[in-house]
Order: structure tokens, then C-alpha cells, then sequence
């Protein structure tokens, strides 16, 4: 008790700050294009069931259709065919979904080169400047994309060529999977798997090795730019629905102020 009384003793202190680093959720939130003949997910719509009137006087509600994977949304491992026989939202243990996070800043090498790759080499520099990542911990990346996540063609970024949007490299992929402590990978991207991964062998490194391993993967993140490299805690919290793929959620991070 005496941790969790400092700990709200601290929130209310304002010595701990709350960070959301979840994108709002609308009809205008920009989703995933698939080309022909893949299936598209639907986006965000709302429709509108009471709002104090003669369909319910006293109360307003809604009905929602939206896709597993629009928005702010984390990634089961039975998302992917690599991880089929492993966990869905419902059967992930609650534990994992809380984690200390550390926050690799490659901004600059992202608005020079939107097809940025990150790589072992870079996750090693920051550990030898960082320290030890620590075991059940989440690697969040910031890049800077979340500035587009209001305009659809900026954060899908596509052309002719397909989309161009920056994530780990193979060897990365594959790393973070079998080797890192780390629980699950945070984007700021539509996935976390860069735009030109589709070329990659594996095609999709990440969601292939990853969720391959019974990861995680959390997408669409906001205000990476306000948590320090280190010390920060991460709150992911999907719906638990059972035999889902994924989820919209809430993703939120405490940290010293």
C-alpha cells in the first residue's frame, strides 16, 4: 500500500504527470490502405441512438462500428499468421500491458528520409548511452509522424511506389522479437512495420517476428515528444475481447514532471 499511496500522493503533487499518448478518435482518423485484393478495414463512424429526447429522455448514447485496427490501437500477437496459436486481447496477461518505456528519438532521421530504417546499431548506442533496457519494458520510437495524423495522404505518405512511412529493418525486427527484454514496439505510424516493408524478406519483419514471439505491438502514439528517453511507465489498455486481433486504446504514460 505504501507504494501506491506515494504514487497517488505524487499524481495528485504533480510530481508524476500523466501523458496521453493516445490520437482522438474519429471519422476522419486516418486508416491503413490496403491494395487489391486484401480485404480494407472500415474506419471510425458513430451513430447516434438517444441524446436526451423521446428515444431516451434521460441519457445520450451511441452505437460505434470501427475497425480492430484504426486509431491508437494495440496489436495481439494472433494478429498476424506467426502468431496464430498465441495469445488474442482476451487471453494477454494484464501484467504485460504495463511497462516501463523507453523512447529512441529518431525525428530528424525521419523527417530527412520518411523511409527510415531503425536498426540493432542504433538500439545498441542508446543502450550504451541509457543503460540496460530493462525486462518487460516497451520500445517506443518517436519520429515525429504524429504531426500528420490529422491529414490521411500525410501519414499514409504513398505514392506510385507504395507508402512511405520510416520502422525497424529486418535484423531489428527480428532482434527485438528473439533477443530484447521488451514486451511489445510503439509507433507513431498507421503500423510498426515501416511503409516500404511489404519489399522486405520477411515481408512485414516486424508483425512477422514479433507477434511470432507472443509481442505486442502498439500504433498511432501521440506526445512521444514529451516523455524523457528513460523512466517513464506505459499504460496500454485494449478492450478484452475475446478472440480479437487488436484494439482501439487508451495509451497513457506516467512520468516524473
Amino acid at each position: 500500500m505504501a507504494a501506491l499511496d506515494g504514487l497517488f500522493e505524487s499524481l495528485v503533487s504533480g510530481s508524476v504527470r500523466v501523458v496521453d499518448l493516445t490520437q482522438p478518435l474519429s471519422e476522419s482518423t486516418p486508416i491503413i490502405q490496403l491494395p487489391e485484393p486484401f480485404v480494407n478495414t472500415p474506419g471510425f463512424k458513430m451513430e447516434e441512438l438517444s441524446r436526451y429526447d423521446n428515444r431516451g429522455p434521460g441519457w445520450y448514447w451511441n452505437k460505434i462500428e470501427v475497425g480492430e485496427h484504426v486509431g491508437t490501437h494495440f496489436d495481439a500477437p494472433i494478429h498476424w499468421v506467426t502468431g496464430r496459436d498465441s495469445d488474442d486481447l482476451a487471453s494477454i496477461d494484464a501484467t504485460k500491458l504495463i511497462g516501463p518505456a523507453i523512447v529512441i528519438d529518431k525525428s530528424a532521421e525521419a523527417e530527412a528520409d520518411p523511409d527510415f530504417l531503425l536498426t540493432v546499431d542504433h538500439l545498441k548506442e542508446f543502450e550504451n548511452e541509457h543503460g540496460p533496457f530493462p525486462q518487460g519494458g516497451w520500445l517506443l520510437v518517436r519520429t515525429g509522424w504524429d504531426a500528420r495524423a490529422s491529414d490521411q495522404a500525410a501519414f499514409l505518405n504513398a505514392n506510385e511506389t507504395g507508402p512511405h512511412t520510416p520502422g525497424p529493418d529486418v535484423e531489428c525486427a527480428r532482434w527485438l522479437a528473439e533477443e530484447s527484454p521488451f514486451v511489445g514496439l510503439g509507433v507513431e505510424t498507421v503500423g510498426t512495420d515501416a511503409g516500404i516493408a511489404h519489399s522486405f524478406d520477411p515481408a512485414f519483419p516486424c508483425h512477422h517476428f514479433m507477434h511470432g514471439a507472443g509481442k505486442f505491438g502498439l500504433t498511432q502514439l501521440a506526445n512521444l515528444a514529451q516523455l524523457p528517453a528513460t523512466g517513464a511507465l506505459l499504460v496500454a489498455a485494449p478492450l478484452k475481447v475475446v478472440d480479437g486481433s487488436g484494439s482501439p486504446a487508451r495509451a497513457l504514460a506516467l512520468t516524473p514532471a
